[in-house]
């Protein structure tokens, strides 16, 4: 399972006041509301981050995002449940969440 993915697109722009009203010079609301489909909340939290990454290409424009599937288990869940289940769900959105970005020709998966 990967780490994530790092990719440029002209589909995404940073929004004005963006980085106000969530963390300042973190960017990626047009990018999650784009992935946004493939949040599921049961049995565990399962849900893709997406943000720029720090490079000095951001200055002249040309923004390199960087998303990645994060699994989340309730208190109870972490001590007494199923390791492998969550795993098997995360593998399983990071699968689809590669052939989403591979699939659409307006984004450029890069390397780290």
């Amino acid at each position: 399972m990967s780490d994530g993915y790092h990719f440029k697109s002209a589909l995404f722009q940073i929004e004005p006041g963006e980085d106000e009203e969530i963390n300042p010079g973190r960017y990626g609301r047009q990018a999650a509301r784009w992935l946004k489909q493939m949040c599921q909340r049961s049995p565990f939290s399962l849900w893709v981050g997406v943000g720029n990454v720090d490079s000095d290409s951001s200055s002249s424009g040309e923004i390199v995002w960087h998303c990645f599937v994060v699994a989340e288990l309730a208190f109870f869940r972490r001590l007494f449940g199923n390791g492998a289940e969550v795993e098997a769900a995360r593998g399983k959105v990071d699968a689809t969440l590669r052939a989403i970005l591979e699939d659409e020709p307006a984004i450029e998966l890069v390397p780290e």
